[in-house]
């Protein structure tokens, strides 16, 4: 016997999944809270993103100079002086 599951909400949420949304989230937190729950969101957003374009800067950086060590074995590493 095949069971097909029917999804509750499609693959892009609509009108009426974000107003059930909405509706939970008035419910667990209050109406005077969302906005700073919001806020707090988009803050804590925007640091990931920071600290993500960071991280990838540096492992660029690192890319670089171990493509340049290989090309020139003379040149030490940090490490190799050390």
């Amino acid at each position: 016997m095949v069971v097909e599951m029917i999804p509750l909400f499609g693959p892009v949420p609509g009108g009426m999944e974000l107003a059930v949304i909405l509706l939970i989230a008035v419910l667990l937190f209050g109406a005077n809270k969302i906005p700073k729950l919001a806020r707090s969101t988009g803050e804590a957003m925007g640091e990931f993103k920071k600290g993500r374009e960071e991280v990838e800067t540096e492992l660029a950086e690192m890319r670089e100079s171990g493509s340049e060590t290989e090309q020139n074995p003379s040149v030490e590493t940090e490490a190799e002086a050390q």
